[in-house]
């Protein structure tokens, strides 16, 4: 388990940083619960928590978080199982884990609408059956891969059998793409932008959105079983913290896609990562509401477990009905 970069922030000092209207910085006095906290660096998983760090958010609600990011889902939840953190939140691996009973699904960020993407070097390559035969880089058992899994079938295209899946960190998988060494890459943004500024004749093939809601990738926040079972007034702060956090980036998405640029995000142009951000399908609070309620949610999150339970040769894998609680946020967040 690789850590990239470990970050301890108190969130009660952070208030002075809001931009984002209608969350104030005042710290009410009350006793503090630390959540140590694991997270992948990218928009889709990242953004709702720095947005409540700088705003105060979750300070308000006596939360400090100890963030520690990870490369991969993978990781996260290995670290989680292991007893190193409390909860996550991550991409399409959320889906993974807690079928295998380790970790339970509470609250989720997002659709991850357009993130994952197929970008292709090779002119040849008109189609996604052009890709028959050929090497495809991407991180197995993430959001990346089970969309390269929908697109590849789509075309009716075996992926055990009709393509050969490379296995690397997205990181290096990038780099493979980058260098000529592999003619696909199946990946996640904002890795895309770092395909458009050292290969100007990529092209991205197909991106998450064209097989959406038959295959819609959600990612969120799961805790360890242990402590969701003896915490839920700390997850249900958390809910909260989140809803207003999440309601004010709907709200106005451009101002939250400019503070989490210039704060996070240095490293993409402006107008690069804004569109990025559009990548996501983000809903209000009441509108995720319905659908938690509806069992909307529950099915989205089955479709995802469907594919892990394949790929990962899970023998008996738990339902999402049943790793997933709904009722944390329909008692915290109303309508």
């Amino acid at each position: 388990m690789t850590l990239t970069r470990r970050t301890l922030i108190r969130a009660g000092l952070a208030g002075s940083a809001a931009t984002l209207a209608g969350l104030a910085p005042t710290v009410r006095a009350q006793a503090t619960t630390r959540l140590r906290v694991g997270y992948l660096h990218t928009p889709a998983v990242d953004g709702h928590i720095w947005l409540g760090q700088a705003s105060g958010a979750w300070a308000r609600r006596g939360l400090e978080l100890q963030l520690t990011q990870f490369t991969t889902g993978l990781e996260l939840f290995q670290a989680m199982i292991g007893g190193s953190l409390d909860v996550l939140s991550t991409g399409a691996v959320v889906s993974n884990f807690p079928a295998r009973g380790q970790g339970k699904v509470f609250l989720v960020n997002n659709i991850e609408y357009a993130t994952a993407q197929l970008w292709v070097r090779d002119d040849a390559v008109k189609t996604l059956a052009d890709l028959k035969g050929r090497q495809i880089s991407t991180t197995t058992g993430t959001t990346a891969h089970v969309f390269l899994d929908r697109a590849l079938r789509s075309a009716n295209l075996d992926p055990a059998k009709d393509v050969q899946l490379v296995n690397q960190r997205m990181a290096e998988a990038v780099t493979a793409f980058v260098s000529g060494a592999v003619p696909a890459v199946a990946l996640w943004t904002p890795f895309d932008n770092v395909v458009k500024q050292k290969v100007p004749g990529a092209r991205k093939l197909v991106d998450a959105s064209a097989f959406f809601p038959q295959a819609a990738i959600m990612g969120g926040w799961a805790a360890r079983n242990d402590f969701y079972d003896a915490n839920k007034p700390a997850l249900a702060a958390l809910i909260a913290a989140w809803s207003e956090v999440n309601d004010q980036l709907v709200g106005n998405l451009d101002a939250a896609a400019e503070q989490l640029q210039r704060a996070q995000y240095k490293d993409v142009p402006l107008a690069e990562f804004k569109e990025s951000m559009k990548f996501s399908k983000y809903y209000t609070s009441a509108e995720w509401r319905s659908r938690y309620a509806d069992g909307t949610v529950t099915r989205w999150l089955q479709q995802v477990t469907d594919f892990f339970a394949v790929a990962g040769n899970i023998a008996r894998p738990v339902p999402a009905s049943g790793y997933f609680d709904p009722q944390l946020y329909l008692q915290t967040v109303k309508g």
